[in-house]
């Protein structure tokens, strides 16, 4: 029988490279010039991140999706906080035209 259980699929997913990680510390305990603390170490190391990926893999699964609403109105209460108001006239009397950076005016250069 097929477990269905997406959560469970992926905590199983998880515990594959962990159980490879096991027979790696093994093998790095065994081995004769391996020391006890290094495989220590590398257990730790191993031990904590295995630790923080299932638990951002159980946060991310059990966060409720923002809906598509929501997203919306923060992006209109954001533009309607802003503190410019949009150029519909670049052209117009009494603005000054954007330059490109490049060579310096000769009315500036003296």
């Amino acid at each position: 029988m097929r477990d269905t259980n997406p959560l469970r699929r992926a905590f199983a997913r998880l515990l594959r490279p962990a159980g490879l990680l096991v027979l790696f510390l093994t093998e790095v305990l065994l081995a004769e010039g391996g020391s006890l603390s290094a495989a220590v170490a590398l257990a730790a190391t191993a031990a904590a991140g295995s630790a923080l990926l299932v638990c951002s893999v159980i946060s991310a699964r059990c966060a409720s999706p923002v809906p598509r609403t929501r997203v919306r109105t923060a992006i209109r209460d954001r533009e309607q906080r802003t503190a410019f108001l949009p150029q519909r006239d670049p052209d117009a009397r009494g603005r000054t035209r954007p330059r490109a950076p490049g060579y310096a005016l000769l009315t500036a250069a003296a």
